[in-house]
């Protein structure tokens, strides 16, 4: 395993992180796909032994259950020094007014449930989920400031964004006085990379570390193309991405596909390794539900491509329309 600086923040982590939607009561919130406790323990009891340090949760995941097994697990498997946690706010966690969003008494609200919930005394990353059209950024970023003065935070992130938003949130808080963001976590992978656009060269002009979530195109570029599963078929936001522009996706899964039995590895570790030789790129955040999953992240860190994989892997994308938020 290897571990880099987020951006040029003092914030080390593993290039791969262990994201824990997965892992969580599947009665409880709206993934019923998840794994139960005990099996999502065995998954960040590998992860650990693979040399993965970094965890992404958020408070929405199973309504907070997803932040209780990482806490147990935590206690149980390392040190907590020597992990790094991760964790989102904006969800919806109750009904009712102030239940969800980025108003300080929402984000005062829940980083201390979360706290409790990880039991920690604090997350060393605090990431705001969405964007909030209805609260002022002024508000917002003066409320994340404020929870890293306390201790409860040792950084911040953002998330899923354009990046007129983004660039909108970092001035203010610099205009402010404030605590700016390390890190942006958006979709990112072959068959979704709008982003390139704008977001990223502002965030590698501004030192701002990228943490890729579906890195993988919900699994669909580790499989046949047809083929489904279940998440696919249950996950409401799921059903609605990588539905665009069926012909050149599809050209780009048999890249993927052509190179990984050219080079007698697997689908995810072309697409990953891919991913990682993205300069904006600091660690992708993979889902694990097998085994498999973290031994392929994990051999992907060392997997070179050439240049005319890179490019033949490039060649077929085509604009996308942008989603996932």
């Amino acid at each position: 395993m290897k571990y880099l600086k987020v951006g040029t923040s003092g914030l080390e982590v593993s290039a791969v992180t262990l994201g824990c939607m997965s892992y969580g009561d599947p009665d409880r919130g709206a993934h019923g796909w998840s794994l139960p406790e005990e099996p999502s323990r065995e998954f960040i009891k590998r992860a650990l032994e693979l040399g993965i340090t970094t965890f992404d949760t958020a408070n929405i995941y199973s309504l907070g259950h997803s932040e209780e097994i990482l806490g147990r697990c935590i206690r149980d498997f390392t040190r907590r020094e020597e992990v790094v946690v991760a964790t989102k706010v904006h969800g919806v966690m109750r009904p009712g007014p102030n239940g969800g969003g980025l108003s300080r008494r929402h984000i005062m609200e829940q980083i201390d449930a979360s706290l409790r919930r990880l039991r920690t005394d604090y997350v060393d990353l605090y990431q705001i989920h969405r964007w909030d059209d209805t609260v002022p950024i002024e508000e917002t970023m003066e409320a994340l400031h404020d929870v890293v003065k306390a201790g409860k935070a040792r950084y911040i992130g953002a998330s899923s964004m354009h990046a007129w938003q983004f660039a909108k949130a970092q001035y203010t808080a610099r205009l402010g006085g404030w605590t700016t963001f390390v890190s942006m976590q958006s979709q990112y992978n072959l068959l979704t990379r709008e982003d390139e656009r704008e977001l990223h060269p502002f965030c590698l002009d501004q030192g701002v570390g990228l943490l890729p979530w579906s890195p993988l195109a919900r699994g669909k570029l580790t499989r046949a193309w047809d083929e489904s599963s279940d998440r696919i078929r249950t996950d409401p936001l799921g059903k609605t991405l990588y539905q665009q522009a069926e012909v050149e996706d599809r050209k780009i899964g048999d890249q993927v596909t052509a190179i990984a039995g050219d080079r007698g590895v697997t689908r995810a570790q072309v697409a990953l390794a891919w991913l990682l030789h993205r300069p904006v790129v600091t660690s992708p955040i993979v889902g694990a539900t097998k085994p498999h999953h973290l031994d392929d992240a994990v051999a992907a860190v060392d997997l070179t491509l050439g240049a005319d994989e890179m490019s033949a892997l490039e060649a077929h994308y085509v604009p996308h329309r942008m989603e996932g938020f």
